[in-house]
């Protein structure tokens, strides 16, 4: 790991706000990724979400894909292995998952857009271990957010009403054993469609991002820590001033290609009506609006997800 993805501890924008926003940055700037140490979520909350996760996909299939919502862009519950593929990749990825989504009361402005979630009869407690894990990541994702935006030079409350009832998704991830001579991998190589990823888990090995120059470098967190990376949304609102970098998750080496990989990943969303139009800030003679146009949030991820095989 280089020295620019060296953990920055959360604990640390309290005493020194400008000094975090600074380092968090510069890796956002440098490589689309952070690691992020003492991140507040709770370890015990974090470990029984991860015990119900692994009881859920150890589900019979028949009982797992109750849970799948046909039409639903894989938006809330279930979606079985071999359904998502990476944009322009020829093989689609080695993985199943669960989504929950944000609970809206009824008659909420955005309930055509962001349906209800539904919960696993079969896993007591599923429900509510992953609402509470559902706010813990949203606590720490604005934190994070309030950071870019001193690093941006903007008010460190800009981005608190881009996200307020934004289209959050956390997805509970499982790649199954490799089977010998599969020719997809894991999770091909992508960039996040939504402003900001946080990802927690991942025991399993796999993860790497592509530098500027083309190389692969693994992202390896210690335990404990949470790898925050930029997805397109913030990449197009900031003129590329903080990357959207392609990562992916390889296939395990031989040795452990009979070991399955879990992993949480939080999708921190703009609100679906939000307007993604470049900031003045990031526009300068030198570099031009690459995005003249603006788009909602809600029109730019259903363009994507159609890219990707989910809508």
């Amino acid at each position: 790991m280089t020295d620019m993805l060296s953990a920055v501890p959360l604990s640390s924008a309290d005493d020194d706000p400008q000094g975090f926003a600074d380092r968090i940055g510069s890796a956002f700037a440098g490589y689309g990724f952070a690691v992020v140490s003492d991140h507040g979520i709770d370890p015990a909350l974090i470990e029984e979400a991860e015990a119900k996760m692994r009881k859920f996909f150890a589900l019979p299939e028949a009982a797992k894909r109750a849970y799948h919502v046909e039409g639903g862009s894989g938006a809330r519950g279930y979606t079985p292995f071999g359904i998502e593929q990476a944009r322009d990749a020829t093989t689609r990825d080695l993985k199943e998952f669960w989504h929950v989504g944000r609970p809206l009361p009824e008659g909420h402005r955005f309930a055509s857009v962001m349906p209800p979630n539904i919960w696993p009869g079969e896993v007591p407690g599923f429900r509510k271990t992953f609402l509470a894990l559902y706010a813990a990541f949203e606590q720490t994702g604005l934190r994070i957010l309030t950071a870019i935006a001193r690093y941006l030079g903007l008010a460190p409350d800009f981005f608190d009403d881009t996200v307020k009832d934004g289209n959050s998704v956390l997805r509970l991830l499982h790649y199954p054993p490799v089977p010998d001579g599969a020719e997809a991998v894991r999770a091909a190589a992508h960039e996040d469609i939504n402003p900001i990823t946080l990802l927690l888990g991942a025991e399993e090995a796999g993860l790497e991002l592509r530098t500027r120059d083309g190389r692969w470098i693994p992202v390896s967190p210690d335990e404990g820590e949470l790898v925050v990376n930029i997805g397109d949304m913030l990449q197009r609102l900031t003129n590329h001033r903080l990357p959207s970098t392609t990562h992916r998750v390889a296939n395990p080496p031989e040795a452990r290609r009979g070991s399955a990989r879990y992993s949480m990943p939080f999708f921190l969303h703009f609100r679906p009506d939000y307007l993604i139009e470049t900031l003045p800030e990031c526009i300068a003679p030198q570099q031009p609006d690459r995005y003249p146009e603006p788009v909602t949030a809600q029109d730019y991820l259903q363009q994507r997800l159609r890219e990707i095989g989910l809508a």
